[in-house]
């Protein structure tokens, strides 16, 4: 063998590096059984009940679930309130949900949203009679001007 020719046995200064490795130190954080979250800490759901939201927060548990994740916990002390809705967002949400609640061919306007199998009210699709107080406006009558 040349000289400067590679040889394992020689190189003991070689080290496996692998490149996507995380460099932060791994973190565990607990994990409570169902019911069993101490006093303190809460789901995003129940943050949200309780009009705050997680923005900024980082999770410092984890509660158990029936499904295959698990709930992830943060305190509640340092949550902050919900930022109110602007009117732009408002009517942003609800030009969204006419969209979904309006019959395309009767239009009317449901408190539900339409089934987005048929895409048209009961009503249109196989004649079944819909009750007056399922709908929040009457379809414009074109003969009426």
């Amino acid at each position: 063998m040349r000289t400067g020719d590679f040889d394992p046995q020689e190189n003991d200064d070689l080290v496996d590096v692998d490149l996507y490795a995380s460099t932060e130190p791994q973190v565990t954080i607990p994990v409570y059984k169902r019911n069993q979250a101490p006093e303190g800490l809460a789901t995003r759901r129940q943050l949200r009940a309780m009009g705050l939201s997680i923005r900024g927060l980082e999770v410092v548990a984890e509660v158990e679930t029936r499904g295959p994740k698990n709930g992830l916990l943060y305190e509640i002390a340092k949550a902050k309130p919900v930022r109110p809705m602007t009117l732009a967002q408002e009517f942003a949400l609800d030009r969204a949900m006419a969209a979904r609640q309006t019959c395309p061919e009767c239009r009317r306007r449901f408190y539900g949203c339409l089934k987005t199998s048929l895409g048209i009210c009961l009503e249109c699709h196989d004649g079944t009679p819909v009750h007056r107080s399922s709908y929040i406006n009457a379809p414009a009558d074109p003969k009426a001007a």
